[in-house]
Order: structure tokens, then C-alpha cells, then sequence
């Protein structure tokens, strides 16, 4: 089963989204020092503009994400255990999520959205690194619903 029929499966996208926007919020609450505190004022930002702005993002930017991500996962599928070979990988998977969200964020035409997202940027692949375990287990999860 390729990536794009887990992440786009209509059955199951909803409770996909929902599941890497709690992973954004655990990720986001949990980080620590200045540089958390600013990603923190940031994500509460973004929120204001609108509550569900993370889940649109993430629904909205899943068809690139799988296909990124597709043949990093069809890999650590055939190698046996997809969670412990994404999260050996999760420098790989990070430069493949930023290299979307960039695109993203550049595109935007808020420019509170593009002002966070520059001055986090320099920080993010941290963060996304922190994830990829979690995302991995939320994929695998789905891939055997």
C-alpha cells in the first residue's frame, strides 16, 4: 500500500489530520528554552487567525507530503519495521516536511503567518526531527486500518 492511499483514504483522513495537529500541539508544548517560547507565541499566533488553521494546513499539504514521503515509506516498509526506519531517518524526513512547508509559507499571502514561520524557520528542523517518530506511529497506525 502506497503512501497516498494511507494519508488520502477518505475514511480515515479526518482522524489522520486530526492526530498530527494533537502531535504539533504535544511538539509545541513541549519545547523547551527561548527558542520554545517563541515557537510557542508563534503557534498561538497562527491559532488566532483561526482555530483550525493547523489541521487545514495539514489536510491541504498531505497530497505533497505523500508523495514526498512515499518512497522513504514503501523502503521502511520493505525493510520491516516502518517506525524504527523512519525514525533512524528522521534528518531525511525533516529536509522532505520543511522543504514543503517553505514552499507553503512563501505562498502564503498572510503576513503574520510568513513573519512566524521566518523567524522559526532557523529552528524547525528540531522540532520536525522530535516528531518523526510520532508521525511514524501515526502512519503505520493508519496503514493497517
Amino acid at each position: 500500500m502506497g503512501l497516498s492511499d494511507i494519508l488520502l483514504n477518505e475514511k480515515n483522513r479526518d482522524t489522520f489530520v486530526d492526530e498530527c495537529v494533537e502531535l504539533i500541539e504535544k511538539q509545541v508544548a513541549s519545547a523547551p528554552g527561548l527558542g520554545g517560547l517563541a515557537l510557542k507565541a508563534a503557534y498561538s499566533t497562527v491559532k488566532k487567525i483561526r482555530a483550525d488553521y493547523c489541521a487545514q494546513v495539514v489536510d491541504q499539504l498531505l497530497p505533497e507530503i505523500s508523495i514526498a514521503l512515499d518512497p522513504m515509506w514503501t523502503e521502511a516498509v520493505n525493510n520491516g519495521n516502518p517506525v524504527e526506519y523512519l525514525a533512524a531517518r528522521k534528518a531525511q524526513v525533516a529536509d522532505e516536511l520543511l522543504q514543503i512547508s517553505d514552499k507553503k509559507a512563501e505562498n502564503s499571502t498572510r503576513a503574520v503567518v510568513k513573519g512566524a514561520y521566518a523567524k522559526l524557520r532557523p529552528s524547525a528542523k528540531t522540532y520536525v526531527e522530535n516528531g518523526i517518530p510520532d508521525l511514524a506511529e501515526i502512519i503505520n497506525k493508519h496503514s493497517s486500518i
